[in-house]
Protein backbone atom coordinates (compact mmCIF):
# COMPACT_ATOMS: atom_id res chain seq x y z
CA UNK A 1 0.00 0.00 0.00
CA UNK A 2 1.50 3.38 -1.39
CA UNK A 3 0.09 6.84 -0.18
CA UNK A 4 1.74 10.09 0.09
CA UNK A 5 2.08 10.67 3.67
CA UNK A 6 2.99 14.26 3.27
CA UNK A 7 -0.37 15.88 3.05
CA UNK A 8 -2.09 12.84 5.20
CA UNK A 9 -3.64 13.66 8.43
CA UNK A 10 -1.75 12.15 11.66
CA UNK A 11 -4.94 10.19 12.77
CA UNK A 12 -5.30 8.11 8.82
CA UNK A 13 -1.47 7.49 9.40
CA UNK A 14 -2.58 5.33 12.47
CA UNK A 15 -4.85 2.81 10.88
CA UNK A 16 -2.27 3.01 7.13
CA UNK A 17 0.80 2.30 8.57
CA UNK A 18 1.82 -1.36 8.27
CA UNK A 19 1.42 -3.58 11.35
CA UNK A 20 2.21 -6.91 12.07
CA UNK A 21 1.04 -9.20 14.56
CA UNK A 22 2.79 -11.50 16.73
CA UNK A 23 4.32 -14.27 14.70
CA UNK A 24 2.94 -17.26 15.42
CA UNK A 25 5.21 -20.52 14.28
CA UNK A 26 5.13 -24.69 13.27
CA UNK A 27 5.32 -26.54 16.97
CA UNK A 28 7.53 -29.41 15.43
CA UNK A 29 9.43 -26.46 12.66
CA UNK A 30 9.80 -23.70 14.53
CA UNK A 31 11.32 -21.57 11.76
CA UNK A 32 8.64 -21.67 9.78
CA UNK A 33 6.24 -18.48 11.07
CA UNK A 34 2.50 -17.09 9.75
CA UNK A 35 1.71 -13.67 11.02
CA UNK A 36 -0.85 -11.11 9.95
CA UNK A 37 -0.32 -7.59 8.40
CA UNK A 38 -2.32 -5.02 6.55
CA UNK A 39 0.49 -4.16 4.53
CA UNK A 40 -1.63 -4.16 1.25
CA UNK A 41 -4.21 -2.46 2.36
CA UNK A 42 -6.38 -4.85 4.05
CA UNK A 43 -5.31 -7.21 6.86
CA UNK A 44 -4.23 -10.67 5.45
CA UNK A 45 -2.16 -13.82 6.41
CA UNK A 46 1.84 -14.21 5.51
CA UNK A 47 4.22 -16.69 5.58
CA UNK A 48 7.79 -16.17 7.25
CA UNK A 49 10.43 -18.68 7.10
CA UNK A 50 12.84 -17.15 9.36
CA UNK A 51 15.50 -19.12 8.21
CA UNK A 52 16.03 -17.42 4.85
CA UNK A 53 14.17 -14.23 5.55
CA UNK A 54 11.47 -14.65 2.82
CA UNK A 55 8.18 -13.41 3.43
CA UNK A 56 5.03 -14.14 0.81
CA UNK A 57 1.51 -13.20 1.46
CA UNK A 58 -0.62 -16.13 1.35
CA UNK A 59 -4.43 -14.85 1.12
CA UNK A 60 -5.85 -12.44 -0.91
CA UNK A 61 -9.44 -12.30 -0.28
CA UNK A 62 -12.10 -9.21 -0.60
CA UNK A 63 -12.73 -8.88 2.61
CA UNK A 64 -9.63 -9.60 4.43
CA UNK A 65 -8.28 -12.56 6.48
CA UNK A 66 -7.44 -11.64 10.13
CA UNK A 67 -6.90 -15.25 11.67
CA UNK A 68 -4.88 -18.82 10.48
CA UNK A 69 -2.43 -21.49 11.27
CA UNK A 70 0.28 -23.41 10.94
CA UNK A 71 0.36 -27.36 11.05
CA UNK A 72 2.35 -28.64 13.85
CA UNK A 73 5.11 -29.98 10.96
CA UNK A 74 5.13 -26.03 9.12
CA UNK A 75 3.90 -28.19 5.72
CA UNK A 76 0.61 -26.12 5.69
CA UNK A 77 -1.09 -23.14 6.42
CA UNK A 78 -4.74 -23.30 7.62
CA UNK A 79 -7.83 -20.61 7.60
CA UNK A 80 -11.38 -20.62 7.63
CA UNK A 81 -12.94 -19.18 4.17
CA UNK A 82 -16.15 -17.79 4.42
CA UNK A 83 -18.34 -15.56 2.10
CA UNK A 84 -18.07 -11.78 2.17
CA UNK A 85 -17.77 -12.29 6.07
CA UNK A 86 -20.09 -13.68 7.38
CA UNK A 87 -18.42 -16.62 9.05
CA UNK A 88 -20.50 -19.46 7.49
CA UNK A 89 -17.61 -21.91 5.56
CA UNK A 90 -15.01 -24.41 4.93
CA UNK A 91 -11.34 -24.96 5.94
CA UNK A 92 -8.98 -24.07 3.30
CA UNK A 93 -5.23 -24.78 3.14
CA UNK A 94 -1.63 -23.82 0.93
CA UNK A 95 1.20 -25.95 1.18
CA UNK A 96 3.74 -23.32 3.27
CA UNK A 97 5.88 -22.78 -0.07
CA UNK A 98 3.26 -21.72 -1.66
CA UNK A 99 0.56 -23.28 -3.99
CA UNK A 100 -3.02 -23.63 -5.11
CA UNK A 101 -5.84 -23.33 -2.18
CA UNK A 102 -7.81 -26.38 -1.23
CA UNK A 103 -10.62 -27.46 0.53
CA UNK A 104 -9.05 -28.73 3.45
CA UNK A 105 -12.09 -32.00 4.30
CA UNK A 106 -14.51 -31.66 1.44
CA UNK A 107 -16.64 -34.10 2.64
CA UNK A 108 -17.66 -31.69 5.51
CA UNK A 109 -20.50 -29.02 4.19
CA UNK A 110 -20.06 -25.55 5.18
CA UNK A 111 -21.11 -24.19 9.23
CA UNK A 112 -20.07 -22.21 11.06
CA UNK A 113 -16.64 -22.67 13.26
CA UNK A 114 -16.35 -24.41 15.90
CA UNK A 115 -12.32 -24.83 16.97
CA UNK A 116 -9.57 -27.59 14.85
CA UNK A 117 -6.57 -28.98 16.07
CA UNK A 118 -4.27 -30.86 13.68
CA UNK A 119 -1.94 -33.94 14.40
CA UNK A 120 1.74 -33.16 14.61
CA UNK A 121 2.64 -35.25 11.15
CA UNK A 122 -0.96 -33.40 9.36
CA UNK A 123 -2.28 -37.33 9.90
CA UNK A 124 -5.14 -36.59 12.56
CA UNK A 125 -7.39 -33.34 12.21
CA UNK A 126 -10.46 -32.53 14.53
CA UNK A 127 -12.69 -30.29 13.12
CA UNK A 128 -15.74 -28.05 15.37
CA UNK A 129 -18.92 -27.21 13.44
CA UNK A 130 -21.99 -25.19 14.56
CA UNK A 131 -25.26 -25.10 12.58
CA UNK A 132 -29.06 -24.20 13.26
CA UNK A 133 -30.23 -27.49 12.47
CA UNK A 134 -27.29 -30.11 13.70
CA UNK A 135 -26.24 -28.26 16.87
CA UNK A 136 -22.53 -28.78 17.80
CA UNK A 137 -20.78 -31.40 15.77
CA UNK A 138 -17.30 -33.01 16.15
CA UNK A 139 -15.46 -34.81 13.22
CA UNK A 140 -11.98 -36.90 13.11
CA UNK A 141 -10.41 -36.97 10.06
CA UNK A 142 -7.35 -39.41 10.03
CA UNK A 143 -5.40 -39.57 6.92
CA UNK A 144 -6.68 -41.43 3.66
CA UNK A 145 -10.27 -41.89 5.84
CA UNK A 146 -13.53 -40.24 5.33
CA UNK A 147 -14.73 -37.78 8.00
CA UNK A 148 -16.05 -39.83 11.54
CA UNK A 149 -18.38 -37.62 13.47
CA UNK A 150 -17.69 -38.76 17.58
CA UNK A 151 -19.79 -35.57 19.28
CA UNK A 152 -23.25 -34.44 18.56
CA UNK A 153 -25.22 -32.00 21.20
CA UNK A 154 -27.68 -29.34 20.36
CA UNK A 155 -26.03 -27.16 22.94
CA UNK A 156 -22.76 -25.39 22.39
CA UNK A 157 -19.30 -27.14 22.26
CA UNK A 158 -15.79 -26.65 20.66
CA UNK A 159 -13.12 -28.41 20.00
CA UNK A 160 -10.24 -27.54 22.33
CA UNK A 161 -7.08 -29.20 21.71
CA UNK A 162 -5.39 -32.16 20.14
CA UNK A 163 -2.57 -34.08 22.58
CA UNK A 164 0.69 -33.80 20.95
CA UNK A 165 1.01 -37.78 20.11
CA UNK A 166 -2.67 -36.88 18.46
CA UNK A 167 -5.15 -39.64 20.37
CA UNK A 168 -6.28 -37.33 23.13
CA UNK A 169 -9.21 -34.65 21.93
CA UNK A 170 -10.37 -31.91 24.47
CA UNK A 171 -13.72 -30.71 23.70
CA UNK A 172 -15.48 -27.38 25.86
CA UNK A 173 -18.74 -28.12 25.90
CA UNK A 174 -22.26 -26.27 27.57
CA UNK A 175 -24.66 -29.78 28.18
CA UNK A 176 -25.38 -28.43 30.96
CA UNK A 177 -27.24 -25.07 29.14
CA UNK A 178 -24.42 -22.28 30.10
CA UNK A 179 -22.16 -21.47 27.58
CA UNK A 180 -21.12 -18.88 30.23
CA UNK A 181 -19.36 -21.68 32.02
CA UNK A 182 -18.43 -24.37 30.08
CA UNK A 183 -17.49 -28.20 31.25
CA UNK A 184 -14.12 -29.88 29.80
CA UNK A 185 -14.61 -33.70 28.45
CA UNK A 186 -11.41 -35.84 27.34
CA UNK A 187 -12.46 -38.69 24.50
CA UNK A 188 -10.63 -40.98 22.41
CA UNK A 189 -10.51 -40.23 18.75
CA UNK A 190 -13.04 -42.88 18.42
CA UNK A 191 -14.85 -40.21 20.98
CA UNK A 192 -14.57 -42.83 24.04
CA UNK A 193 -14.33 -40.91 26.85
CA UNK A 194 -11.68 -40.94 29.26
CA UNK A 195 -11.98 -37.94 31.95
CA UNK A 196 -14.85 -35.02 32.63
CA UNK A 197 -13.84 -31.67 34.47
CA UNK A 198 -16.99 -29.95 35.47
CA UNK A 199 -17.14 -26.64 37.30
CA UNK A 200 -20.05 -25.71 36.40
CA UNK A 201 -23.25 -25.38 38.87
CA UNK A 202 -25.66 -26.82 36.39
CA UNK A 203 -26.73 -23.34 35.06
CA UNK A 204 -26.80 -20.19 37.15
CA UNK A 205 -23.26 -18.55 38.18
CA UNK A 206 -21.52 -21.50 37.77
CA UNK A 207 -17.47 -21.78 37.04
CA UNK A 208 -16.60 -21.79 33.81
CA UNK A 209 -13.24 -23.76 32.69
CA UNK A 210 -11.22 -23.00 29.45
CA UNK A 211 -8.90 -25.32 27.18
CA UNK A 212 -5.51 -23.86 27.04
CA UNK A 213 -3.28 -26.32 25.13
CA UNK A 214 -2.06 -30.15 26.21
CA UNK A 215 2.11 -30.42 27.11
CA UNK A 216 3.96 -30.01 24.00
CA UNK A 217 6.03 -33.37 24.90
CA UNK A 218 5.35 -36.74 23.47
CA UNK A 219 3.71 -39.04 26.04
CA UNK A 220 2.58 -36.47 27.97
CA UNK A 221 -0.97 -36.80 28.88
CA UNK A 222 -1.01 -32.95 30.82
CA UNK A 223 -3.66 -30.53 29.96
CA UNK A 224 -3.59 -26.51 30.71
CA UNK A 225 -6.64 -25.66 32.24
CA UNK A 226 -7.89 -21.81 32.54
CA UNK A 227 -10.17 -22.20 35.94
CA UNK A 228 -12.06 -19.64 37.98
CA UNK A 229 -12.25 -21.14 41.55
CA UNK A 230 -10.64 -18.35 43.01
CA UNK A 231 -12.69 -15.87 41.08
CA UNK A 232 -10.41 -14.48 38.57
CA UNK A 233 -9.45 -16.92 35.83
CA UNK A 234 -6.12 -18.47 36.97
CA UNK A 235 -3.96 -21.94 35.16
CA UNK A 236 -4.49 -25.53 36.36
CA UNK A 237 -2.49 -28.25 35.30
CA UNK A 238 -4.67 -31.77 34.77
CA UNK A 239 -3.25 -34.94 33.79
CA UNK A 240 -6.06 -36.40 32.36
CA UNK A 241 -4.58 -40.08 32.68
CA UNK A 242 -3.91 -40.28 36.26
CA UNK A 243 -6.57 -37.69 37.57
CA UNK A 244 -3.68 -35.75 39.20
CA UNK A 245 -4.29 -31.78 39.26
CA UNK A 246 -1.70 -28.72 39.88
CA UNK A 247 -3.50 -25.99 40.95
CA UNK A 248 -1.24 -23.60 41.68
CA UNK A 249 -2.03 -20.38 43.50
CA UNK A 250 -0.12 -17.56 42.00
CA UNK A 251 -0.93 -14.97 44.25
CA UNK A 252 -1.90 -12.04 41.35
CA UNK A 253 -4.91 -10.04 41.61
CA UNK A 254 -6.22 -10.14 38.09
CA UNK A 255 -6.99 -12.68 35.52
CA UNK A 256 -4.44 -14.90 34.75
CA UNK A 257 -3.52 -16.65 31.23
CA UNK A 258 -0.92 -19.47 30.44
CA UNK A 259 0.63 -21.38 28.09
CA UNK A 260 3.42 -24.06 27.82
CA UNK A 261 6.94 -23.52 27.51
CA UNK A 262 8.52 -25.89 24.86
CA UNK A 263 9.63 -28.48 26.74
CA UNK A 264 6.92 -28.64 29.41
CA UNK A 265 8.91 -27.22 32.20
CA UNK A 266 7.13 -24.02 33.10
CA UNK A 267 3.93 -21.79 32.45
CA UNK A 268 4.32 -18.38 29.90
CA UNK A 269 1.78 -16.55 32.41
CA UNK A 270 -0.16 -13.32 31.45
CA UNK A 271 -1.43 -11.12 34.25
CA UNK A 272 -3.60 -8.91 33.40
CA UNK A 273 -4.45 -6.04 35.88
CA UNK A 274 -6.15 -3.23 36.37
CA UNK A 275 -6.21 -2.28 32.32
CA UNK A 276 -2.64 -3.67 32.08
CA UNK A 277 -0.78 -6.63 32.03
CA UNK A 278 2.70 -8.43 32.49
CA UNK A 279 4.63 -11.09 31.76
CA UNK A 280 5.88 -14.16 34.22
CA UNK A 281 7.35 -17.68 33.97
CA UNK A 282 5.98 -20.21 36.50
CA UNK A 283 8.51 -23.13 37.00
CA UNK A 284 6.15 -26.52 37.51
CA UNK A 285 9.34 -28.24 39.53
CA UNK A 286 10.16 -25.53 41.85
CA UNK A 287 6.39 -24.09 41.76
CA UNK A 288 8.24 -20.70 41.99
CA UNK A 289 7.12 -17.20 40.16
CA UNK A 290 9.40 -14.99 37.80
CA UNK A 291 9.07 -11.85 36.19
CA UNK A 292 9.61 -11.15 32.57
CA UNK A 293 10.47 -7.59 32.21
CA UNK A 294 8.11 -5.89 30.11
CA UNK A 295 7.70 -2.54 29.96
CA UNK A 296 4.28 -0.82 31.31
CA UNK A 297 1.34 -1.01 28.92
CA UNK A 298 -0.45 -4.01 27.46
CA UNK A 299 1.04 -7.37 26.30
CA UNK A 300 -1.57 -8.87 23.59
CA UNK A 301 0.51 -12.13 23.12
CA UNK A 302 3.04 -14.02 23.80
CA UNK A 303 4.75 -16.98 23.07
CA UNK A 304 8.33 -18.87 24.05
CA UNK A 305 11.00 -20.19 21.52
CA UNK A 306 12.68 -23.36 21.73
CA UNK A 307 15.96 -21.43 23.36
CA UNK A 308 13.59 -20.24 25.56
CA UNK A 309 13.26 -16.28 24.82
CA UNK A 310 9.63 -14.79 24.49
CA UNK A 311 8.40 -12.91 21.29
CA UNK A 312 5.41 -10.72 22.04
CA UNK A 313 3.32 -8.18 20.94
CA UNK A 314 3.16 -4.80 23.14
CA UNK A 315 1.68 -1.21 22.87
CA UNK A 316 0.59 1.29 24.96
CA UNK A 317 -2.03 3.77 24.45
CA UNK A 318 0.95 6.42 23.49
CA UNK A 319 2.72 4.12 21.89
CA UNK A 320 2.24 1.52 18.71
CA UNK A 321 2.32 -1.99 18.85
CA UNK A 322 5.95 -3.47 18.52
CA UNK A 323 6.48 -7.05 18.27
CA UNK A 324 9.50 -7.59 21.08
CA UNK A 325 11.73 -9.88 22.47
CA UNK A 326 12.99 -10.90 25.64
CA UNK A 327 16.49 -11.48 23.77
CA UNK A 328 16.68 -7.92 23.09
CA UNK A 329 16.49 -8.50 19.03
CA UNK A 330 13.84 -6.70 16.60
CA UNK A 331 11.78 -9.78 15.47
CA UNK A 332 9.59 -7.93 12.98
CA UNK A 333 9.84 -4.39 11.74
CA UNK A 334 6.90 -3.72 9.55
CA UNK A 335 8.81 -1.12 6.36
CA UNK A 336 7.46 2.40 5.59
CA UNK A 337 5.53 5.19 7.02
CA UNK A 338 5.59 4.55 10.96
CA UNK A 339 2.33 5.46 13.09
CA UNK A 340 2.14 8.63 15.23
CA UNK A 341 2.36 8.00 18.43
CA UNK A 342 -1.27 9.04 21.11
CA UNK A 343 -2.15 10.64 24.43
CA UNK A 344 -0.98 8.48 27.61
CA UNK A 345 -4.34 6.99 29.36
CA UNK A 346 -4.99 8.21 32.86
CA UNK A 347 -7.10 5.80 35.57
CA UNK A 348 -10.54 6.80 37.15
CA UNK A 349 -12.11 4.80 39.70
CA UNK A 350 -15.64 6.05 40.62
CA UNK A 351 -17.86 4.40 42.88
CA UNK A 352 -21.17 2.47 40.95
CA UNK A 353 -24.03 0.68 41.89
CA UNK A 354 -22.30 -2.50 42.12
CA UNK A 355 -19.02 -1.65 43.06
CA UNK A 356 -15.74 0.68 41.80
CA UNK A 357 -15.51 1.41 38.53
CA UNK A 358 -12.86 1.62 35.92
CA UNK A 359 -12.39 3.84 33.40
CA UNK A 360 -9.66 4.92 30.81
CA UNK A 361 -9.30 8.73 30.45
CA UNK A 362 -7.27 10.18 27.37
CA UNK A 363 -7.45 14.49 27.21
CA UNK A 364 -6.60 16.51 24.71
CA UNK A 365 -3.68 19.28 25.80
CA UNK A 366 -6.34 22.08 25.82
CA UNK A 367 -8.01 23.17 28.93
CA UNK A 368 -11.44 21.47 29.54
CA UNK A 369 -14.54 20.84 29.65
CA UNK A 370 -14.02 19.27 26.35
CA UNK A 371 -16.44 17.44 23.78
CA UNK A 372 -16.07 14.06 25.44
CA UNK A 373 -16.64 10.51 23.46
CA UNK A 374 -17.82 7.47 25.82
CA UNK A 375 -16.19 4.78 23.72
CA UNK A 376 -17.61 1.42 24.81
CA UNK A 377 -16.03 -1.43 23.82
CA UNK A 378 -17.69 -4.57 22.18
CA UNK A 379 -17.77 -8.33 24.15
CA UNK A 380 -18.65 -7.91 26.80
CA UNK A 381 -16.51 -10.12 28.18
CA UNK A 382 -14.14 -8.24 26.88
CA UNK A 383 -12.16 -4.69 28.74
CA UNK A 384 -10.26 -1.80 27.41
CA UNK A 385 -6.61 -1.10 28.33
CA UNK A 386 -3.78 0.66 27.84
CA UNK A 387 -3.36 -0.41 24.31
CA UNK A 388 -2.32 0.95 21.27
CA UNK A 389 -6.39 2.12 19.63
CA UNK A 390 -6.12 4.26 16.20
CA UNK A 391 -9.89 4.90 17.09
CA UNK A 392 -9.68 6.70 19.70
CA UNK A 393 -6.66 8.22 19.01
CA UNK A 394 -8.78 10.28 15.87
CA UNK A 395 -11.41 11.50 18.15
CA UNK A 396 -8.66 13.28 20.55
CA UNK A 397 -7.27 14.67 17.37
CA UNK A 398 -9.82 16.80 16.65
CA UNK A 399 -10.14 17.99 19.94
CA UNK A 400 -12.16 15.56 22.10
CA UNK A 401 -11.22 13.31 25.46
CA UNK A 402 -12.35 10.02 25.43
CA UNK A 403 -13.68 8.18 28.08
CA UNK A 404 -13.74 4.18 27.71
CA UNK A 405 -15.70 1.93 30.66
CA UNK A 406 -14.77 -1.23 31.88
CA UNK A 407 -18.38 -1.66 32.94
CA UNK A 408 -19.70 -4.78 34.83
CA UNK A 409 -19.24 -7.70 32.46
CA UNK A 410 -15.97 -6.59 31.25
CA UNK A 411 -13.33 -9.08 32.20
CA UNK A 412 -10.22 -8.09 34.18
CA UNK A 413 -11.65 -7.52 37.43
CA UNK A 414 -12.60 -11.24 38.87
CA UNK A 415 -15.42 -12.93 37.95
CA UNK A 416 -18.02 -11.40 40.04
CA UNK A 417 -17.36 -8.57 37.85
CA UNK A 418 -17.71 -10.46 34.47
CA UNK A 419 -20.78 -12.48 35.80
CA UNK A 420 -23.00 -9.46 36.96
CA UNK A 421 -24.28 -9.39 33.73
CA UNK A 422 -27.12 -11.74 33.99
CA UNK A 423 -30.66 -11.19 33.24
CA UNK A 424 -30.71 -7.07 33.29
CA UNK A 425 -28.58 -7.04 30.34
CA UNK A 426 -27.39 -3.54 28.70
CA UNK A 427 -29.17 -1.90 31.99
CA UNK A 428 -26.45 -3.24 34.48
CA UNK A 429 -23.59 -1.48 31.93
CA UNK A 430 -25.60 1.51 31.38
CA UNK A 431 -25.48 2.01 35.29
CA UNK A 432 -21.76 1.96 35.52
CA UNK A 433 -21.52 4.08 32.16
CA UNK A 434 -23.82 6.67 34.37
CA UNK A 435 -21.48 6.73 37.03
CA UNK A 436 -18.40 7.34 34.89
CA UNK A 437 -20.24 9.86 33.39
CA UNK A 438 -21.60 11.89 36.53
CA UNK A 439 -17.68 12.09 37.52
CA UNK A 440 -16.61 13.39 33.99
CA UNK A 441 -18.83 16.36 34.23
CA UNK A 442 -18.43 17.07 37.85
CA UNK A 443 -14.95 16.91 37.36
CA UNK A 444 -14.13 19.30 34.83
CA UNK A 445 -13.60 16.90 31.86
CA UNK A 446 -16.64 16.95 29.93
CA UNK A 447 -19.33 19.68 28.22
CA UNK A 448 -22.44 18.11 29.36
CA UNK A 449 -23.75 19.70 26.34
CA UNK A 450 -21.59 17.60 23.98
CA UNK A 451 -21.03 13.84 25.48
CA UNK A 452 -21.31 11.35 22.64
CA UNK A 453 -22.24 7.66 23.19
CA UNK A 454 -20.56 5.41 20.84
CA UNK A 455 -19.27 1.99 20.18
CA UNK A 456 -19.08 -1.41 17.84
CA UNK A 457 -20.45 -4.71 18.45
CA UNK A 458 -22.00 -4.70 22.21
CA UNK A 459 -20.60 -1.37 22.64
CA UNK A 460 -22.86 -0.56 19.80
CA UNK A 461 -26.35 -2.19 21.33
CA UNK A 462 -24.90 -0.25 24.76
CA UNK A 463 -25.12 3.10 22.71
CA UNK A 464 -28.54 2.13 20.62
CA UNK A 465 -30.01 1.37 24.65
CA UNK A 466 -28.42 4.52 26.01
CA UNK A 467 -29.45 6.96 23.91
CA UNK A 468 -33.32 5.45 24.40
CA UNK A 469 -33.10 4.43 28.16
CA UNK A 470 -30.74 7.17 28.68
CA UNK A 471 -32.30 10.13 26.45
CA UNK A 472 -31.26 13.37 28.25
CA UNK A 473 -27.49 12.38 29.19
CA UNK A 474 -26.25 12.25 25.67
CA UNK A 475 -26.15 14.77 23.03
CA UNK A 476 -25.08 12.55 19.98
CA UNK A 477 -25.36 8.48 19.75
CA UNK A 478 -22.87 6.52 17.03
CA UNK A 479 -23.11 3.04 16.80
CA UNK A 480 -21.41 0.25 14.55
CA UNK A 481 -22.88 -3.74 14.06
CA UNK A 482 -25.11 -3.03 16.97
CA UNK A 483 -28.02 -5.19 18.13
CA UNK A 484 -30.71 -2.71 18.23
CA UNK A 485 -33.33 -5.70 17.99
CA UNK A 486 -32.82 -8.26 20.63
CA UNK A 487 -35.60 -10.47 19.98
CA UNK A 488 -35.17 -10.53 16.00
CA UNK A 489 -31.40 -10.73 16.39
CA UNK A 490 -32.07 -13.94 18.52
CA UNK A 491 -33.78 -15.46 15.72
CA UNK A 492 -31.29 -14.75 13.07
CA UNK A 493 -27.86 -14.52 15.24
CA UNK A 494 -25.38 -17.78 14.97
CA UNK A 495 -25.99 -21.21 17.25
CA UNK A 496 -23.51 -20.04 19.21
CA UNK A 497 -24.42 -16.73 20.13
CA UNK A 498 -27.80 -17.81 21.13
CA UNK A 499 -26.21 -20.17 23.52
CA UNK A 500 -24.47 -17.11 24.96
CA UNK A 501 -27.83 -15.25 25.30
CA UNK A 502 -29.79 -18.23 26.60
CA UNK A 503 -27.17 -17.88 29.27
CA UNK A 504 -27.15 -14.00 29.61
CA UNK A 505 -31.42 -13.87 30.04
CA UNK A 506 -31.61 -17.23 31.98
CA UNK A 507 -33.79 -18.29 28.85
CA UNK A 508 -35.08 -18.13 25.01
CA UNK A 509 -37.08 -14.78 23.98
CA UNK A 510 -40.49 -17.23 24.45
CA UNK A 511 -39.48 -18.07 28.47
CA UNK A 512 -38.25 -14.44 29.04
CA UNK A 513 -40.01 -12.16 27.44
CA UNK A 514 -40.05 -9.65 29.60
CA UNK A 515 -36.18 -9.24 29.76
CA UNK A 516 -35.52 -9.45 26.08
CA UNK A 517 -37.95 -6.72 26.00
CA UNK A 518 -36.46 -4.54 28.83
CA UNK A 519 -33.04 -5.11 27.25
CA UNK A 520 -33.56 -4.49 23.75
CA UNK A 521 -32.98 -0.80 22.07
CA UNK A 522 -35.93 -1.22 20.13
CA UNK A 523 -38.10 -0.87 23.25
CA UNK A 524 -36.98 2.75 23.81
CA UNK A 525 -36.84 3.59 20.11
CA UNK A 526 -39.17 6.66 20.72
CA UNK A 527 -37.47 7.87 22.99
CA UNK A 528 -34.73 9.43 21.27
CA UNK A 529 -33.88 12.81 21.48
CA UNK A 530 -30.61 13.12 19.95
CA UNK A 531 -29.25 12.35 16.75
CA UNK A 532 -27.88 8.87 15.92
CA UNK A 533 -25.86 7.12 13.44
CA UNK A 534 -25.65 3.75 12.15
CA UNK A 535 -22.79 1.99 11.28
CA UNK A 536 -23.57 -2.07 9.74
CA UNK A 537 -22.21 -4.84 7.80
CA UNK A 538 -24.68 -6.87 5.28
CA UNK A 539 -23.18 -9.97 6.01
CA UNK A 540 -23.01 -10.02 9.62
CA UNK A 541 -23.65 -13.07 11.14
CA UNK A 542 -23.38 -11.70 15.25
CA UNK A 543 -25.79 -8.79 14.75
CA UNK A 544 -27.79 -9.26 11.51
CA UNK A 545 -28.91 -6.82 9.68
CA UNK A 546 -32.86 -7.65 9.50
CA UNK A 547 -32.61 -6.40 13.01
CA UNK A 548 -31.15 -3.25 12.57
CA UNK A 549 -33.49 -2.50 9.15
CA UNK A 550 -36.16 -3.03 12.04
CA UNK A 551 -34.63 -0.42 14.17
CA UNK A 552 -33.97 2.21 11.24
CA UNK A 553 -37.44 1.62 10.24
CA UNK A 554 -38.70 2.58 13.83
CA UNK A 555 -36.55 5.80 13.77
CA UNK A 556 -37.69 6.80 10.56
CA UNK A 557 -41.41 6.40 11.50
CA UNK A 558 -40.46 8.13 15.04
CA UNK A 559 -38.91 11.08 13.07
CA UNK A 560 -35.37 10.75 14.61
CA UNK A 561 -32.63 12.16 12.77
CA UNK A 562 -30.13 9.65 11.97
CA UNK A 563 -27.92 8.09 9.41
CA UNK A 564 -27.49 5.16 8.50
CA UNK A 565 -24.12 3.47 6.65
CA UNK A 566 -24.24 0.27 5.33
CA UNK A 567 -21.22 -1.88 4.28
CA UNK A 568 -20.04 -5.12 2.16
CA UNK A 569 -18.73 -6.94 5.11
CA UNK A 570 -19.09 -8.74 8.39
CA UNK A 571 -19.16 -8.25 11.80
CA UNK A 572 -16.66 -4.70 11.20
CA UNK A 573 -13.88 -4.46 7.90
CA UNK A 574 -9.92 -5.67 7.66
CA UNK A 575 -10.19 -3.38 4.72
CA UNK A 576 -8.13 0.25 5.76
CA UNK A 577 -9.16 2.40 3.37
CA UNK A 578 -12.89 1.13 4.48
CA UNK A 579 -12.09 1.49 8.66
CA UNK A 580 -10.92 5.00 8.06
CA UNK A 581 -14.27 6.01 5.65
CA UNK A 582 -15.99 5.24 8.59
CA UNK A 583 -14.16 6.77 11.33
CA UNK A 584 -14.09 10.05 8.95
CA UNK A 585 -17.96 10.22 8.50
CA UNK A 586 -18.25 9.45 12.30
CA UNK A 587 -16.62 12.55 13.23
CA UNK A 588 -17.87 14.77 10.70
CA UNK A 589 -21.12 13.49 11.82
CA UNK A 590 -20.50 14.87 15.50
CA UNK A 591 -19.12 18.29 13.96
CA UNK A 592 -22.27 19.00 12.23
CA UNK A 593 -24.54 18.56 15.06
CA UNK A 594 -22.16 19.38 17.58
CA UNK A 595 -19.55 22.16 16.28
Amino acid sequence: MTTDSTAMPEWEKRFRCPRYTLPDWAQNAPGRSLFVSNATGTYELYAWDRDTGEQRQVTDRPTGTMDGFMSPDGQWIWWFEDTGGDEFGVWVRQPFEGGPNTVAVPELTPAYPAGIALGGDGSVVVIGCSTQSDGSTIHVVQAGQSPVEIYRHQEQARVGGLSHDANLIAIEHSEHADAMHPALRIVRLDGTPVADLDDSAGGTQGLGLDVWGFAPVPGDTRLLVGHQRRGRWEPLVWDVASAAQLDPDLCLPGDVGAEWYPDGSALLVEHHFEARSELFRYDLKSLSLSRIDTPPGTVSGAGVRPDGTVEYLWSSAATPPEVRSTSGKVVLDAPGMKAPGSVSVESAWVEGPGGRVHALVQRPADAGPFPTVFHIHGGPMLHDRDEFAPGPAAWLDHGYAVVRVNYRGSTGYGRDWTDALRHRIGLIELEDIAAIRQWAVTSGLADPSRLILTGGSWGGYLTLLGIGAQPDDWALGIAAAPIADYVTAYQDETEDLKAIDRALFGGTPQEVPERFAASSPLTYADHIKVPIRITAGVNDPRCPIRQTENYVDRLRRSGVTHEVYWFDAGHGSLVIEERIKQVRLDIEFAQRHLG
